[in-house]
């Protein structure tokens, strides 16, 4: 919800602290930026740490720079105040290593599904609470304020509820490692999240991308010669979590060129463009965008179970031809209001159902020591599919603007379809090849898997999917 709420008013933003547009930009690629310095490490000092200390560390944090951008009119402190927001990414994977922790096997699917799909339904409350609380030219403050509000009931209902248990791994965080790795994420993120404004052949964004090479490629090297490091490299070149990775990456794809078309094309006036249908972002957000999220939170727990009666990767591959039959209609038809509509809940289920699935596909992947790590990569996989994702869309209008009207055509809404559609087919084939691989296993033969190869004094992963 953090991150989505300000979609909506970045114009306003830029209007009321009088900056302009690429400034007000950075309100989002700040949060961004320093959700890929702080995932891993936070997802590491869980584990080693212990949850609880943790979760409540960075919900404090993210209730201060809440606090602070509801006050601030202050670009730079604004940016502040998204970076201490940034923390709220590690909240994700220390979750799913609680209830991996807590819960017994038969509620464990249904549990993680439905956690993980709040991700996608938070993103549409954030887009429709801004509508609801700024539709009349209102303050943008006012979304803050309500993310104060949920941050702190989120920060009281931690306190309360949240058990205090040992860590699950011992050691210490490699600290060398994660600043490393932070500087290499920063650079690749600077790089596809600006390029529509520095221009993608750039020498800005050509340098981040050969420092993000150079510097990742390094810090591979740095955890090979250590003994207790961040992440351990043969973790990212598993199959098994490659991927959920991959799948991570796309459908962060998928999500934002989906938002970003529903809200630009919905709002267009068609006397001038058109097409379109000239609505505000009140109904833009309620209409349009509000239905994907009540069937998101109707279906997770559902998503859950169809996880644990037939497996993570086919349910995966549901997600997916979701994902396909929605961006199709954003392709090839568009014409009718009720399309729109039928994209967005379409286009909703595929990241609803694709992010309850992909963290028991982690989960199933790595040892119980490593949950938090793990699905923080995760994370970052996703975050950089959606930085990815919004940028491609908006390079798209931007590139197709019509010198008449000074709005995009409406072939860019196609090729934003197009997108969509690529990146749900990687999911689906993603699916395809693990499912070809011998990865179709349901939770309960995994779980009896892992139990019988502890039994024999080692944790062994599942066979066929090296």
């Amino acid at each position: 919800m953090l991150q989505s709420l300000v979609v909506p008013v970045l114009p306003t933003i830029a209007a009321e602290l009088s900056v302009s547009a690429g400034a007000a930009g950075w309100v989002l690629t700040a949060n961004l930026l320093a959700a890929a310095v702080l995932t891993p490490v936070l997802g590491r000092l869980g584990d080693t740490r212990g949850e609880r200390p943790v979760m409540l560390g960075i919900l404090t944090a993210v209730t201060l720079g809440t606090l602070l951008a509801a006050l601030t009119s202050s670009l730079p402190l604004l940016l502040v105040a998204r970076v201490l927001q940034g923390a709220s990414y590690g909240l994700f994977p220390l979750s799913i290593s609680v209830l991996r922790r807590e819960l017994p096997r038969e509620r464990l699917s249904v549990a993680i599904s439905m956690v993980s799909s709040t991700l996608a339904v938070g993103g549409v409350v954030g887009l429709v609470a801004t509508g609801l609380l700024t539709g009349d030219a209102g303050d943008y403050h006012r979304s803050f304020w309500l993310g104060l509000a949920v941050t702190v009931l989120a920060l009281v209902l931690a306190a309360w509820v949240l058990p205090a248990r040992a860590p699950t791994a011992s050691g210490r965080v490699d600290w060398w490692g994660a600043l490393v790795l932070g500087a290499g994420l920063v650079l690749f993120l600077l790089a596809v999240s600006q390029g529509a404004t520095w221009g993608w052949a750039s020498s800005a964004v050509l340098g981040c991308l050969a420092g993000a090479a150079v510097t990742l490629t390094a810090w591979v090297l740095l955890q090979r010669r250590l003994a207790e490091p961040l992440v351990r490299p043969a973790l990212l070149s598993d199959r098994r979590m490659v991927l959920p990775n991959v799948a991570g990456l796309m459908t962060g794809v998928g999500i934002f060129t989906s938002f970003l078309a529903v809200l630009e094309y919905v709002q267009t006036p068609p006397e001038v463009a058109g097409y379109g249908f000239g609505v505000g972002v009140l109904e833009a957000a309620v209409v349009y965008l509000l239905p994907g999220g009540v069937v998101g939170i109707v279906v997770a727990p559902l998503a859950g179970r169809v996880v644990t009666r037939i497996g993570a990767l086919p349910t995966l591959l549901i997600g997916a031809g979701c994902g396909l039959a929605g961006f199709a209609v954003l392709a090839l038809l568009r014409g009718a209001p009720w399309l729109w509509v039928a994209a967005g809940l379409l286009t909703q289920l595929f990241v609803t159902i694709a992010y309850a699935a992909l963290p028991t596909l982690v989960v199933q992947a790595v040892r119980p020591e490593e949950t938090g790590v793990a699905n923080a990569v995760n994370s970052i996989a996703r975050a950089s599919g959606q930085a990815l994702g919004s940028t491609v869309a908006v390079t798209l209008l931007t590139a197709g603007l019509d010198p008449a009207t000074g709005l995009p055509r409406e072939s860019a809404y196609a090729l934003i379809g197009v997108v969509g559609l690529v990146s749900s087919a990687a999911v689906a084939m993603v699916s395809l090849v693990g499912l070809r691989s011998g990865g179709g296993r349901s939770p309960d033969e995994l779980t009896d898997l892992e139990e019988a190869t502890a039994r024999a004094g080692e944790w062994s992963p599942v066979p066929g999917l090296h």
